[in-house]
């Protein structure tokens, strides 16, 4: 059984996805340190004027954001953000082939109005996921595994808890992953390599690396195939 265990994010690229796909069993590692500049609450979107971010605010104590895990993290509410990134979707993609496929999942999910972070970010992922045709994955949060350890450790008790003989990675993780505990577990090890087809983009340049929704806008039925 193939596992990938992964930071939630908020509508990831397309190899998050890929990711995904490749998995029988996806666990959202939701319960380790949230990193405050990374891709928890923020991607991007392309736009008449160049790539833009969109990013959810969240409660920052300076250095005691970055304490706490993901799935502790709060949204704040203190402006409509969610009304605000569904205009900048409608704005920049209203007129791709197929923006209106997808415009109720995104009055679906920006019209909720989550306490916490990681429940927005991990529902709409795997919504995407469906809507991508990935029916076979399961869907695991680690906070619910009731696994202790730390790092590599912790991710190999994660691997045997669910009975996974293989588990696929990053390549960002080569710099710090233990490869030789795996061996030593009997669990193999995939290093993801992210190599994928262009697809035809609203505002040149092309950009491979932004939000998935600009490829489900753009391809719409035929997205996966670019995955």
């Amino acid at each position: 059984m193939k596992c990938v265990i992964l930071q939630p994010s908020y509508i990831p690229w397309r190899g998050y996805f890929d990711q995904i796909n490749k998995a029988d069993v996806f666990v959202f590692y939701d319960d380790v340190q949230y990193d405050k500049r990374g891709w928890r609450n923020r991607n991007q979107i392309k736009t008449r004027c160049g790539k833009q971010w969109l990013t959810i605010p969240v409660f920052s104590r300076g250095a005691q954001t970055e304490q706490i895990p993901i799935n502790q993290v709060r949204i704040v509410w203190d402006k409509a953000w969610n009304q605000d990134h569904r205009k900048a979707l409608q704005h920049s993609y209203s007129k791709s082939p197929h923006f209106h496929r997808y415009d109720p999942l995104l009055e679906q999910f920006y019209t909720r109005r989550d306490d916490f972070l990681a429940d927005f970010t991990i529902d709409f992922t795997v919504a995407l996921a469906r809507e991508l045709g990935i029916s076979h994955t399961r869907f695991l949060r680690s906070s619910e595994l009731d696994v202790e350890g730390r790092e590599t450790d912790r991710l190999i008790a994660i691997l045997k808890k669910l009975g996974a003989d293989h588990y696929l990675s990053g390549p960002s993780a080569q710099e710090y992953i233990e490869e030789d505990k795996f061996s030593e577990a009997g669990v193999g090890l995939e290093f993801m390599l992210y190599d994928y087809p262009e697809y035809p983009q609203l505002y040149p340049p092309y950009d491979p690396h932004v939000s998935i929704l600009d490829l489900l806008f753009m391809t719409g039925p035929d997205a996966r195939k670019y995955i």
